[in-house]
């Protein structure tokens, strides 16, 4: 089992697609807290295996009406595969004042469980470290790094 998920170098902001495997261990849960975070960014309806699958984002704008129900929906479709899922309302404000859908992710591995992404691709970078992109966007690549990064 695998996916592929974006992470982000901290030290220039590079966003690179990476493939998520199981740990050493074997454990999936790196694959599932991946696609956790796909599917909460997925809208509703837009994904062609799973219609009932993310959030209404435009329909909530339009009604004001948090995706809360779809949240939970989503948590309860995740829980399985952790030791603990939680996902927790969050509330908050923007400067205007309206509040805004925040929510709190708490996930506990199973025991012995670890992030799997551990090498990413290192971004050529000019004289202000700023990525240099090709003509899609894409950052440059220019060999490895190792760190602890979690693809989102």
């Amino acid at each position: 089992m695998r996916t592929f998920g974006r992470v982000t170098d901290p030290a220039n902001g590079a966003r690179f697609w990476v493939q998520v495997d199981p740990d050493p261990n074997g454990f999936l849960d790196s694959i599932y807290l991946t696609a956790l975070c796909q599917t909460l960014k997925l809208n509703y309806g837009e994904s062609p295996f799973y219609g009932d699958w993310g959030l209404p984002a435009e329909p909530s704008v339009v009604t004001q009406i948090f995706p809360d129900y779809y949240v939970m929906l989503t948590q309860q479709r995740y829980a399985p595969y952790f030791m603990f899922l939680g996902i927790a309302k969050v509330p908050a404000l923007t400067p205007s004042g309206a509040p805004t859908p925040v929510y709190n992710i708490t996930v506990k591995f199973q025991y012995g469980a670890q992030d799997s992404i551990t090498v990413i691709p290192e971004a050529m970078v000019d004289g202000f470290g700023i990525p240099i992109v090709d003509g899609y966007g894409n950052p440059i690549t220019i060999g490895t790094k190792s760190g602890r990064y979690v693809a989102q």
